[in-house]
């Protein structure tokens, strides 16, 4: 019997020496000092036309301006929900004299980790994931790697451990990153602030009997906790298209289609309820944290679980299945 852990040390040497890992810290190191620079000029900007940095005169500004845009014919009425329940969210913090973006490091964190885990953080993972099987294939190694005494679900069993330990180095480094270079602007503090989470969206109306405060520190680990898992189904739906598909490039080609498509599909359907049952639709698992109108009628925290459960699984089977019969010589 081969042990699997030498098998996901070689799994990861090659994923390392690829350096497709280190391109990722690149385009992370590149993105967020853009996002830093942004978020600081909206500040500015802030502050010329509030002519303050109380954040109060911001909210109270939103609630006049969402109010107002209500009565317009003109704006869809998916719109007119989602600048409702954005009143009452804004509304309920005032209330509570709580500022839900004040700036620091973590709520820069917090902000980046929720708004990349649609589509940002699931590309970062489909370029580290999409040749684990695929780039055998291309470079010929899959006759030695098949053809070796080690049984086939073993192999697969660490390309498969090997993607769910670079999905959590992927995470990790998103958000160390994220408050490494954020503080350098916005200052390290902010692990104590308080945040509100447990609003349940129905309709247009938002139920506050659930909602509790917590510290903003235990709030980013639920957070990258949700990213985690989304990135994860992302990963091993990516190891399955490695699987099916012999060439990287088209692979990656597929993914990209189809996370993508989740974002428009998630931004144009709400009418169409179906596409609720869409692992790309489900990604944003940390809106339901902030009391965000879902995407489609009927989801919820624990749908969209189910439904990323379910997709991996299917997932996990299918390439499994594939893999033990897969044809090496043709």
């Amino acid at each position: 019997m081969v042990s699997i852990y030498p098998l996901v040390k070689n799994e990861c040497i090659k994923l390392v020496m690829k350096k497709r890992l280190l391109v990722v810290l690149l385009i992370l190191a590149a993105i967020i000092p853009m996002f830093t620079y942004a978020q600081m000029k909206v500040a500015q900007n802030n502050l010329k036309q509030f002519g303050t940095t109380d954040w109060r005169a911001e909210q109270r500004q939103k609630i006049v301006d969402y109010t107002r845009s209500l009565g317009s014919s003109r704006m869809p009425e998916e719109w007119k929900q989602f600048r409702k329940v954005e009143v009452k969210l804004a509304q309920y913090y005032l209330d509570k004299d709580v500022n839900p973006s004040a700036p620091n490091g973590v709520t820069f964190t917090r902000e980046f980790v929720k708004n990349a885990v649609g589509l940002f953080i699931p590309l970062m993972v489909m370029v580290v994931a999409a040749d684990l099987v695929s780039g055998e294939h291309s470079t010929g190694t899959i006759k030695l790697l098949l053809t070796r005494p080690v049984q086939r679900w073993k192999v697969l069993l660490s390309k498969l451990i090997t993607v769910i330990l670079f999905v959590s180095f992927i995470v990790l480094a998103t958000g160390a990153l994220c408050y490494l270079i954020s503080g350098i602007v916005f200052g390290y503090g902010g692990w104590d602030m308080p945040v509100f989470f447990g609003f349940q969206v129905t309709g247009t109306e938002v139920n506050f009997a659930s909602v509790r405060p917590v510290s903003q520190w235990l709030y980013l680990i639920m957070e990258l906790g949700l990213v985690w898992y989304s990135a994860l189904i992302v990963g091993i739906m990516t190891l399955m298209i490695s699987v099916l598909v012999r060439s990287t490039a088209a692979g990656m080609g597929i993914m990209l289609a189809v996370l993508i498509s989740g974002t428009i599909l998630a931004n144009m359907v709400s009418s169409w309820e179906t596409a609720k049952y869409f692992f790309m639709v489900n990604l944003r698992l940390t809106d339901y944290l902030t009391g965000a109108l879902p995407p489609i009628k009927g989801m919820s925290l624990p749908f969209s679980l189910t439904v990323l459960t379910v997709w991996g699984l299917v997932s996990v089977l299918i390439s499994f299945t594939v893999f033990t019969k897969k044809d090496v010589l043709n």
